[in-house]
């Protein structure tokens, strides 16, 4: 899943509590990186369900800053992801 969350998530801490919640939810690989346009892209693979968990909490109300939107596509995992960074 590529998600990119649009609102005020540049500055609040907002990759580094995609990742904590990444690791709870486990088996999730990827990354949660800022945008130049003030958007955040997050890359998760892992199975369907713990990705549909990230984003429903990408798109509460629990999340740092303040989330307008968020769009998402769904795609086939390519691999490659060691663990869940913040680039």
């Amino acid at each position: 899943m590529v998600a990119w969350v649009r609102g005020r998530v540049q500055g609040v801490g907002f990759r580094w509590f995609t990742r904590a919640k990444a690791l709870e939810i486990g088996g999730l690989s990827g990354f949660a990186l800022n945008l130049g346009d003030g958007r955040v892209q997050v890359v998760a693979e892992g199975s369907r369900g713990g990705c549909e968990r990230l984003l429903d909490w990408l798109r509460g109300d629990d999340t740092p800053g303040r989330v307008d939107g968020v769009t998402e596509i769904w795609d086939t995992p390519r691999g490659g992801y060691e663990g869940f960074a913040v680039r």
